[in-house]
């Protein structure tokens, strides 16, 4: 008995360690620390025996050992359980053993040290009894602690989750600017997509009043040409009807008939003069719609088109004026007849169509 007592009075019991844990609890984990230090199947239930009976306070039983330990068979804490209690009641038993001591007297003083120790028993238990309880009110205490920072760690995993929700709604925030992001990107790719569109059609849209410009240059160039040839050919011919006119000064109805179909050559090339006036007018005209045409569908090149206009403008007057010049001077040397035969209306009005 003392052995059992020194052994389970050095070692601390799991309850002691733990005070959240149930006497439930606090069994099962002192008998398995037990199976790791036993590995033997009869000390182990040996251990069992004593563990229950001296720290818990609880009477062992062969079923209550097997289903604790749930080692070898049902005979074994049967065997292991009587072997216990035998051995209990040799080292409770108290033998006084002395030569000159009667035995009667002997046999007095071994019930008298047992009723002693069975009341230091009596009064050990009791002593374990006030320490259960006091391990059971400070086991109390713990658990209202452990309840305590367990609604700490309620309050906390509120303000966690709290937290968190604002984190998915922040992230959700992120989601949707990076979303808006993507599509301002891509509204500013197609954007420059149509503005290089745009570039390309300016462009080609510039060539094309490039090649309208040299065209009408080249058309201009061309009715210059065969102005001054025109007029060419009639300074010729009036070269040649004065000409005529100082050599053959007798021959008056000779010279009249030349002077009539020189006249009416002249009239036929005015005519002529005019019909490429008027057909250079058309001409004309229909570039000048189709610059207007340009210009309202090129408005970034309008400058130039207006300079174009102001060019055609100042030739028109340039020419004008070259007309009128030497319509002058063939006015001046001709004779009277000449002048009523060729007159100058026609020319006024090939002026101002021009």
């Amino acid at each position: 008995m003392a052995f059992y007592v020194v052994i389970y009075k050095n070692q601390k019991p799991i309850s002691a360690m733990n005070p959240d844990l149930s006497p439930d609890a606090a069994l099962a984990a002192d008998i398995e620390r037990l199976k790791l230090s036993h590995p033997k199947t009869r000390e182990l239930y040996r251990e069992v025996c004593a563990l229950l009976f001296f720290r818990y306070g609880i009477t062992p039983t062969a079923n209550r050992l097997y289903q604790l330990v749930r080692r070898g068979s049902m005979g074994t804490p049967t065997e292991v359980l009587g072997e216990f209690w035998t051995e209990l009641r040799e080292k409770s038993r108290v033998r006084i053993e002395h030569p000159d001591l009667p035995a009667d007297l002997g046999a007095a003083a071994g019930e008298l040290v047992a009723t002693l120790w069975t009341r230091a028993t009596e009064s050990a238990a009791t002593a374990l009894d006030a320490l259960r309880n006091e391990v059971e009110s400070a086991r109390a205490d713990a658990q209202l602690s452990v309840a305590a920072a367990r609604d700490e760690l309620g309050r906390v995993e509120t303000a966690l989750e709290q937290r968190t929700g604002a984190l998915l709604a922040a992230q959700v925030e992120v989601r949707e600017l990076e979303k808006a992001q993507a599509e301002g990107h891509a509204q500013r790719q197609a954007l420059e997509a149509e503005l290089e569109r745009g570039r390309s059609t300016l462009a080609a849209r510039d060539r094309e009043l490039v090649e309208v410009r040299e065209g009408f240059s080249r058309d201009l160039d061309k009715l210059r040409e065969a102005v001054e040839r025109a007029e060419e050919r009639l300074r010729a011919s009036e070269k040649r009807a004065l000409l005529e006119i100082d050599r053959e000064r007798g021959a008056a109805s000779k010279l009249q008939k030349e002077l009539d179909e020189t006249a009416r050559r002249a009239e036929q090339k005015e005519a002529e003069h005019r019909r490429a006036a008027e057909i250079l007018q058309t001409q004309l005209g229909e570039t000048r719609h189709q610059a207007g045409v340009l210009q309202g569908r090129l408005d970034a090149v309008q400058a130039e088109n207006t300079r174009l206009q102001s060019d055609v403008m100042a030739f028109r007057e340039a020419q004008a004026s070259e007309r009128a010049a030497p319509a002058a001077d063939r006015r001046t040397p001709r004779a009277t007849r000449l002048a009523r035969s060729v007159p100058a209306k026609p020319l006024t009005r090939r002026r101002k169509a021009i």
